[in-house]
């Protein structure tokens, strides 16, 4: 049962469901205890079973998610994990340089097209392209835990350390 928690917790990311996918899996391992071949071992019939429940369980949703595209998406509840993830985004973005964070910032949070942001910047849109590719880049690298070895040996790829350069 600890195993099968622990799995659901991962598949699932909260509490809740994590039991109700347990209670499932469950249900139907006893619904189906014919199809396990005595003398064989029993958790990975158990983790196959509760594996196939998750899976239709997504499929479930996003059906039914698709059919009424018109219906709000369910609200989810924000977990420890969501709140950690998204400081260290906001982290990672602030120790952008400025050039490469306003694209991002401009793109993603206020919504602007490419066309809107570069001329919101006053740049041309080559370049801004350039500078939101070269900050998602370095933004990725951050978030993913690899640029605090990659900072140490110098800029990142694409990074430029001139004066007045981003």
């Amino acid at each position: 049962m600890k195993s099968l928690r622990r799995y659901a917790l991962v598949l699932t990311r909260d509490a809740v469901s994590a039991d109700d996918l347990v209670q499932e899996t469950l249900t139907r391992a006893i619904a189906r205890a014919d199809t396990w071949q005595p003398g064989s071992d029993l958790r990975p019939w158990l983790f196959r079973i509760m594996h196939n429940a998750h899976v239709s369980d997504l499929r479930r949703t996003r059906t039914r998610n698709d059919a009424a595209p018109d219906l709000p998406r369910p609200v989810t509840p924000e977990t420890q994990h969501d709140r950690v993830e998204l400081r260290q985004v906001l982290q990672a973005l602030d120790s952008l340089p400025e050039a490469q964070r306003r694209p991002i910032v401009l793109i993603a949070l206020r919504e602007m097209s490419y066309a809107e942001a570069a001329r919101a910047l006053e740049v041309p849109l080559g370049t801004f392209m350039s500078r939101l590719g070269r900050g998602r880049e370095a933004l990725r690298r951050l978030v993913g835990g690899r640029c605090a070895s990659a900072r140490k040996n110098g800029p990142l790829p694409g990074e430029t350390r001139k004066e007045g350069r981003p």
